[in-house]
């Protein structure tokens, strides 16, 4: 088990320029097994998610081939509908493999998914959709088991504007029999990006983006060769980490519409952001005031992915925030561990008041969640004295070389193998 060790308080300088987004390449992976021709996917980070989701590929028969951080895919000798066990409890995303693989072979076998320990997080909506495609769903002994002799569009309302259900019900119905429509669809960056990929793949899927996706059914997709969105998650990490330490940053490769409500909050904590086309510019000396209140809400609202890392920034500003999470429910993991460095937090259900403190210190502190360890480094950076975050296996999961970045940026930060 690795670890890191940390250093606090330098200030930040640099430019990063952003990883494929996480969020789209697993999706894109997973829609790959819907051509028998060959796909390619450029910028794929080497973080352990895209890696569970290549060997989900490779176990259902898919020939996966690595070039630097591209990823080939040749799904033509695919057989297995069944997706593995032992991966889909490490990888909450190879759920978006029921959508594909239904497509491909009618049938599709799946344990329930793993990933985060931050909440329940259901994919009731996602077999509902399915059901409105023609799907026929068996729970059983901790599997969903699906059959669709034919899938056939339908008209389907999301109770709730669910990422990985609009996701999910678009790679079922790119090739179902006439027209589907979703509304009240999720309208995340990442789903546009989807769209755009599929579409080059010779599918008709129009309105993502928006509350309303039609997708019309086509008879067959071909290969592609695609570049994904830079990963907004990534970005806004490094953005808190140098308004919460101070100095300068210039982000290429993520466009501000796509974070705009974490540039908002910042720009109210006193920080300078400057914009021109993908690249945001922030400043900051360091001293930062509170702001009152910060809710997670679907996209585009302020995004529950930032939440950890923008309340290890709160931790030192001048004031009280009152951050409200409205999207999971045990995802304040982290403030315990924060406790340890100093932060004054309290914790009431889904609601986390934070008491700016005039500093952290460090300490030995241990990730339990992918965006709560990335919180953890960001109040290491920040604290006085040295600390140690232990577990990095979940913080693998979603950043490539996060501390060879954060070094770039001047952090004395080190990885360490216990």
């Amino acid at each position: 088990m690795d670890k890191f060790i940390i250093d606090g308080g330098e200030k930040l300088y640099g430019k990063v320029v952003a990883q494929s987004a996480k969020n789209t390449v697993l999706p894109l992976l997973a829609a790959a097994v819907l051509t028998d021709e060959q796909v390619k996917i450029r910028g794929v980070p080497i973080i352990n998610d895209v890696e569970n989701m290549l060997r989900i590929l490779s176990e259902v028969g898919c020939k996966i081939r690595r070039q630097t951080h591209c990823a080939i895919i040749d799904s033509s000798n695919a057989v297995s509908h069944e997706i593995p066990t032992r991966l889909t409890k490490e990888l909450r995303s190879s759920v978006f493999m029921l959508g594909s693989v239904l497509t491909r072979f009618h049938r599709a076998k799946i344990s329930y998914p793993g990933g985060c320990d931050i909440g329940l997080r259901p994919i009731d909506l996602h077999l509902s959709g399915l059901k409105r495609l023609g799907v026929e769903i068996v729970e059983k002994d901790g599997y969903i088991d699906c059959k669709a002799d034919k899938l056939t569009g339908a008209e389907i309302l999301l109770d709730f504007p669910s990422v990985g259900a609009t996701e999910n019900i678009i790679l079922a119905a790119v090739k179902a029999e006439g027209m589907t429509v979703i509304r009240n669809a999720a309208k995340e960056p990442e789903i546009l990006d989807l769209q755009n990929f599929l579409n080059a793949m010779g599918a008709d899927v129009r309105g993502a983006g928006g509350s309303t996706v039609v997708i019309r059914g086509v008879k067959r997709l071909h290969g592609v060769d695609y570049t994904p969105i830079g990963d907004r998650i990534e970005v806004g990490t490094y953005l808190i980490a140098t308004a919460s330490c101070g100095g300068e940053i210039q982000t290429e490769g993520v466009p501000p519409e796509n974070i705009a409500a974490l540039l908002h909050k910042l720009r109210e904590n006193g920080c300078k952001i400057h914009i021109k086309n993908d690249k945001i510019i922030l400043y900051s000396n360091g001293k930062l005031k509170s702001v009152d209140l910060v809710e997670t809400m679907p996209f585009p609202g302020f995004p529950t992915d930032m939440q950890a890392q923008y309340s290890a920034l709160c931790t030192t500003t001048k004031g009280t925030t009152l951050i409200v999470e409205n999207l999971f429910e045990t995802r304040y993991r982290y403030a315990a561990e924060l406790k340890r460095m100093g932060a004054d937090i309290t914790v009431r259900g889904r609601t986390a008041l934070i008491r700016g403190v005039e500093k952290l210190h460090g300490a030995c502190v241990t990730a339990s969640d992918l965006r709560g360890g990335a919180a953890l480094v960001v109040a290491a950076l920040k604290a006085e004295g040295q600390s140690s975050v232990l577990d990095l296996s979940h913080i693998d999961r979603g950043y490539a070389d996060f501390e060879g970045k954060l070094k770039k940026l001047g952090a004395k930060i080190r990885r360490i193998r216990v």
